[in-house]
């Protein structure tokens, strides 16, 4: 069993049904799936750069990434509907831990003038959304093979009703959020 599972099994949910007064284990919130997403723009005027950012995608992930495709026509971007312009994966069960777990204790801290992630980025239905502005704080990625510094967005969603139902959660799995 992962790491971040037990810890979330053993000692988030039995605090999260004590501080919150849930009746049921089952009422705690857990997280559902992570997405992880890179927008390729600049695959509009070159194709290779799309099957790299799917290339580094799935070492990041550790399985296949889609390929999104635009769903409207913009002619100041030169893009037509249906041109290939990203890659998405979405991670769930013993993956969706792994990645968290080495997300929060590997990746993070890895980050130049790191201070923590910002407590705001919450949607408001225990979502939470983390910007990315760089591939290579991740171990799999290496710095010699990395043809152009791309970014990401990795949105987290959990069960959880609210925002601070969720931001107790994932603080006590241990992300690092700001003081």
């Amino acid at each position: 069993m992962n790491r971040l599972r037990e810890k979330y099994t053993n000692e988030v949910r039995p605090s999260m049904v004590e501080k919150f007064g849930y009746s049921s284990i089952m009422q705690a919130p857990k997280v559902d799936k992570i997405v992880l997403n890179m927008g390729v723009g600049d695959a509009v005027s070159n194709a290779k750069n799309l099957d790299k950012a799917v290339d580094e995608l799935t070492l990041i992930a550790g399985q296949k990434p889609i390929i999104t495709k635009a769903k409207k026509s913009i002619a100041a971007f030169r893009l037509r509907e249906g041109m290939p312009i990203g890659t998405k994966v979405t991670l769930r069960g013993e993956r969706m831990y792994d990645f968290l777990d080495k997300l929060v204790n590997v990746s993070l801290p890895r980050v130049r003038d790191f201070r923590g992630i910002s407590k705001n980025a919450f949607d408001g239905r225990g979502n939470y959304t983390l910007g990315v502005k760089e591939q290579l704080i991740f171990p799999e990625i290496d710095y010699d093979t990395v043809d152009k510094v791309r970014g990401m967005d990795i949105v987290i969603v959990t069960t959880a009703q609210t925002d601070e139902e969720a931001r107790e959660m994932l603080s006590q799995m241990g992300m690092p959020f700001q003081k």
